[in-house]
């Protein structure tokens, strides 16, 4: 909008509907191009940030006050690049939005119930390991102890420790066929 054109109702003190039809029509493209860089290209999100600019301006008729300077378009832009910085700052405290797809194929987790009763039943499996496997296995699995570390422990060799972790895996999906998959 250029110098000149009054941006109020004498009546309420807001933006005509006219005025402001005419500020989006000299201002709106140039909004909008700034807007969707400033949105990665989101068409929908630089729109409505064009309508929020333009709200702000109608709002704030006084801030468009043509005797302050010669184009309102400085103002309209640092308010747009503004809000475009909050609606950005706004979507990354959110946690990102996931789809009914990625909620179709996602893991479901046990209760509490559910996971207690694997756990007695791997407890249950473990001792029917050999004492040789099941120390292994303990270190390794359950204790957290490097391959290394378990054999520095143990004293046998590297190697030892790795096959006997295998047969001890391969034993234990024997005895609990129905979590040969979380064994793997």
């Amino acid at each position: 909008m250029t110098a000149g054109i009054t941006l109020t109702d004498r009546t309420n003190g807001t933006t005509a509907e006219h005025e402001l039809a005419a500020l989006q029509r000299e201002h709106g493209r140039p909004l909008f191009a700034l807007l969707l860089r400033l949105s990665d290209g989101d068409r929908q999100r630089a729109e409505d940030l064009v309508q929020e600019t333009l709200v702000r301006a109608w709002q704030h008729p006084e801030a468009l006050r043509a005797e302050d300077f010669d184009s309102v378009r400085p103002w309209l832009l640092t308010v747009a690049r503004r809000l475009a910085i909050d609606a950005r700052r706004a979507r990354q405290a959110r946690p990102a939005e996931v789809g009914d797809a990625v909620l179709e194929n996602a893991r479901v987790c046990a209760d509490h119930a559910e996971r207690a009763a694997a756990a007695l039943d791997v407890r249950e499996a473990v001792k029917t390991l050999t004492p040789e496997h099941r120390e292994v296995l303990v270190l390794v699995y359950f204790q957290g102890a490097s391959v290394a570390e378990a054999a520095t422990a143990l004293g046998i060799p590297p190697g030892t420790v790795k096959s006997r972790a295998y047969y001890a895996l391969r034993a234990l999906r024997r005895v609990l066929p129905g979590y040969a998959a979380d064994l793997r």
